[in-house]
């Protein structure tokens, strides 16, 4: 489950990743990588080596159909950042919780 987590939280590290990853989801649909990498100031190298790294994360697939492939946002797997998040969301909010009882008490 880490090594998942550690590849999501890589792919999601990268500027250009994520506005690769968000021009996918906002599509809702497959886009060509041509019409992808239209959308960047980088060559469609540059931009087929992001979406092998969102691949990679499971945050998108890449399909061919013909002489073209096509990409799709899967956003199915933040899930398992959100939830890892939130142990430290609550960890958080029980630390200041308890700061501030130990305050109170302090008064």
């Amino acid at each position: 489950m880490q090594s998942r987590i550690t590849k999501i939280l890589k792919a999601i590290a990268d500027p250009t990743r994520r506005e690769i990853f968000h021009a996918l989801v906002v599509a809702a649909t497959a886009m060509p990588i041509t019409q992808i990498s239209g959308q960047f100031e980088m060559s469609r190298q540059g931009i087929t080596k992001h979406l092998k790294t969102l691949e990679d994360a499971g945050l998108v697939s890449i399909q061919t159909k013909g002489r073209e492939r096509f990409c799709i946002a899967d956003p199915i797997p933040l899930q398992e950042v959100n939830h890892w998040l939130k142990f430290y969301e609550q960890f958080w909010d029980d630390a200041l919780r308890n700061l501030n009882t130990y305050l109170d008490n302090k008064s």
